[in-house]
């Protein structure tokens, strides 16, 4: 076991001998009038270093930095040998134990981690201020750990060596690392690591013999305990290794690295490291390639930072690729990483490799999570949940659960609340070893398994909003807990990368019955996730499946189905029309009298938009007989509405207030015959329509009711996206009836609702809020 470069602290006793060489340094830059740093310029020295070299602070420099001043001083042969024996006797000689300083070269291009190196600063602060004055009696303090977590090439020890030289100057006795080798086959145990570090603290042999090893402990915890040291325990294995190694009172601050959580440890300040920002991975490159070839094509150094997942490692390889190959462009990297089943041979220079860092993690591996590990490159979305990880393996949940938790604590794998995620790269090397180690049958016997556990889920969650379907049968026993809407939406929502890949496969293998039973269980679902981005594939697959069975019912459905997303998710209703046309021909055919009204209702919506109003009113009308030809009372309730939304379009407020409120009563009247949800969903719509047609009356006190009303429907269902429009409505009625302290709770309300409302409202009440505060 060795300690890094060990050297001299800045509290270190010297003999007179000392300082003959800083002296001598000294004393021949003033002899040519030079400051420190003008000598810095002149030898490539820093004038820190200078300074700290001519008043003994630091430990002898190596020949190569004497050579350098000597160069910068301009010396004469015989001068140059002063110079050079003073530097050689300062090295022969022996430190006490008051400062030792064992830190290896540094990075000089540290970039972000502003929260992390601030946690780290005030728990060195914390450390140093238990130290005991002269003349004081000791009390009964616990030390200062931090333990500083991450994945491979995350740059934990990076982190932890600028902490440990930024706060030098806090811990008088020195600054010492200890490489742990935890990613060894077989790292040192805690006896031997004790003895390297008080070898390192100046702990003769003959005194290490006379304590014997059993007494190594309490010799190593008096020596901790007497000193304001900063020990760096690097790339711990795990708790056994290091808790030993832990002082037990003092002023000494220890940080601890490792790729794992080390949870057994208790009384540790933990930091996580991961990925750097975009802005922080950009520094990064620009500070090792150049910033002129940095600045040539910025949105190529953005692509270089993504493509290696913001993670120090493999921006440090790429970085120093580019300033090996002066001849690359920056784009020219980006071109060589684009292809992802290269991308980690790319990312190797010299003996620097991102594929050695992650071999180190998976070999400790037992094999239940190596197995894991590979499949979960499998999953198509970067996060996943214990049950999709389990159809996978066919582990049964808790055996999931407990494989996952191991890839956590070696950190291949990280964790928030409920899910798991995959880093980019790891995500890549992980796939590299499923098909270098698995047989490709049982590769696709487990994507197999997955996508039919994704879909057949997808489809139960979804029928909780199907009208003639709800909760679960009881013959339905699955890995997901969906006992109720709300939990079957959390589900659709956190899986939605995971099942629409699987309908693609689905749809690509010709499995259209499947393709269309899931999109059929998920349409009503839609209207809780409108702004998704993805309905419209949705559909246009089941759309094509359906035309695939020859079912004419089935294609007037979906094609219907499509209509809708291309109007209300895409905003093109002009191109709607066509798809309309298909639907009603189709229905036709089948001899349908409910999928013709769809047809009818659609083309009518998009006509509104549109302000066709002669052809919307013609085929409201044609849609409400159709409906009635049906008994479908879903259908007449949406052609009631639409009509009402075409006489509040055109101005007619009164007509339309009276159709809502007819409505309304009919919707009452109708009672349990409609479905809850789809009744929900009709009375925002309704209220929300008189509150905008009472605002264009400046009917401000009604308006106001019916838009209160709305967002109160909206939020007994839990519908992120239908309160974010009325809260934005609400606050419109508000600042039009100039009432701007109530708008301004609306609109607060409206942003407060995060990422799951429409981001168009949320824009909408980050412009309003921003009116309201600005001059006037």
């Amino acid at each position: 076991m060795t300690v890094l470069d060990v050297g001299l602290g800045e509290g270190s006793q010297m003999t007179g001998e000392f300082d003959s060489f800083g002296a001598l340094l000294r004393e021949q830059r003033m002899a040519r009038s030079l400051t420190m740093e003008g000598l810095a310029e002149l030898s490539g020295v820093s004038a820190r270093g200078i300074s700290d070299l001519e008043r003994g602070r630091t430990a002898a420099p190596q020949r190569g930095t004497v050579a350098a001043l000597a160069d910068g001083l301009n010396l004469g042969e015989r001068e140059r040998e002063q110079l050079l024996s003073a530097a050689r006797g300062r090295r022969r000689l022996r430190y006490l134990p008051a400062g030792v300083r064992s830190l290896p070269r540094g990075i000089d291009d540290f970039t972000g981690r502003r929260e992390e190196v601030s946690r780290l600063a005030a728990l060195a602060a914390q450390a140093a201020a238990r130290a005991v004055a002269p003349g004081s009696a000791p009390t009964v303090t616990h030390p200062v750990v931090a333990s500083v977590h991450g994945p491979p090439g995350a740059g934990k020890t990076t982190l932890a060596l600028h902490t440990a030289r930024e706060w030098a100057a806090l811990f008088p006795d020195g600054q010492l690392l200890i490489d742990l080798r935890g990613t060894d086959p077989a790292p040192p145990g805690p006896a031997e690591l004790i003895v390297t570090v008080l070898k390192a603290l100046n702990v003769s042999d003959r005194d290490l013999a006379k304590a014997g090893p059993e007494s190594h402990g309490n010799l190593y915890r008096q020596a901790l305990a007497d000193r304001r040291l900063l020990l760096v325990l690097d790339n711990a294995r795990d708790e056994a290794q290091v808790r030993p190694l832990l002082p037990g009172a003092g002023a000494t601050l220890t940080v601890i690295t490792s790729r794992r959580l080390l949870s057994g440890l208790a009384d540790v300040a933990r930091i996580q490291v991961g990925e750097l920002t975009p802005e922080e991975a950009a520094n990064l490159l620009t500070s090792l390639a150049g910033t002129d070839r940095a600045a040539a094509d910025a949105q190529a150094l953005a692509d270089v930072a993504r493509q290696c997942g913001h993670l120090p490692l493999a921006l440090r390889v790429a970085g120093n690729l580019l300033a090996t190959r002066t001849g690359w462009s920056v784009r020219h990297l980006t071109d060589r990483l684009a292809q992802e089943e290269r991308r980690l041979d790319v990312l190797t220079a010299g003996d620097l490799r991102v594929t050695a860092a992650f071999d180190l993690s998976y070999h400790q591996l037992t094999p239940d999570a190596a197995r894991l590990f590979r499949r979960l490159a499998l999953i198509p979305a970067p996060d996943t949940s214990t049950a999709c990880a389990a159809s996978l393996t066919g582990q049964d949940l808790h055996d999931t659960e407990d494989t996952l938790e191991e890839l956590v604590e070696t950190g291949l794998l990280g964790t928030d609340r409920d899910r798991y995620r995959l880093h980019d790269l790891l995500r890549l090397y992980a796939r590299s070893k499923l098909l270098a180690q698995e047989p490709a049958a049982d590769i696709e016997d487990a994507t197999r398994q997955l996508h039919r556990w994704l879909l057949d889920t997808a489809v139960v969650a979804g029928r909780w909003y199907e009208p003639d379907h709800g909760a679960p049968p009881p013959s339905w026993h699955g890995t997901v807990d969906l006992s109720s809407a709300d939990r079957a939406r959390l589900w659709l929502q956190a899986e939605g990368v995971n099942w629409l890949a699987a309908l693609k496969d689905a749809a690509h293998a010709g499995e259209h019955t499947k393709v269309v039973e899931v999109a059929e269980s998920l349409h009503w679902f839609s209207d809780y996730w409108i702004f998704w981005g993805h309905w419209t594939e949705v559909f246009d697959l089941s759309a094509r499946s359906a035309q695939s069975l020859g079912d004419p019912l089935l294609e007037a459905t979906h094609i219907s189905y499509l209509t809708w997303a291309i109007i209300m998710c895409e905003g093109r209703p002009e191109e709607s029309l066509d798809l309309s046309a298909r639907a009603l021909q189709a229905a036709r055919r089948a001899g349908d009298f409910q999928q013709q009204g769809w047809a009818h209702q659609y083309a009518s919506w998009a006509h509104r938009l549109l302000k066709n109003a002669d052809q919307a009113f013609h085929h409201c009308d044609e849609a409400t007989r159709l409906f009635r030809l049906a008994d479908d009372l879903h259908g007449q309730l949406q052609a009631m509405i639409q009509r009402a939304f075409l006489l509040e379009n055109l101005r007619r407020i009164e007509e339309a207030l009276a159709d809502f409120q007819n409505t309304l009563a009919w919707l009452e009247a109708t009672g349990d015959r409609i479905a809850p949800h789809i009744a929900a969903f009709a009375r925002i719509g309704l209220h929300a329509g008189l509150g905008r047609s009472h605002t264009v009356l400046h009917r401000w006190d009604e308006a106001v009711i019916h838009h209160h009303t709305a967002l109160e429907v909206a939020q007994e269902v839990s519908n992120i996206e239908l309160m974010s429009r009325q809260l934005v409505l609400l606050g419109e009625t508000l600042l039009a009836a100039g009432r701007p302290t109530e708008a301004r709770q609306a609109l607060t309300r409206c942003l407060a609702l995060g990422t799951e409302a429409n981001p168009q409202y949320l824009s909408d009440a980050a412009r309003h809020l921003a009116t309201l505060d600005g001059p006037g």
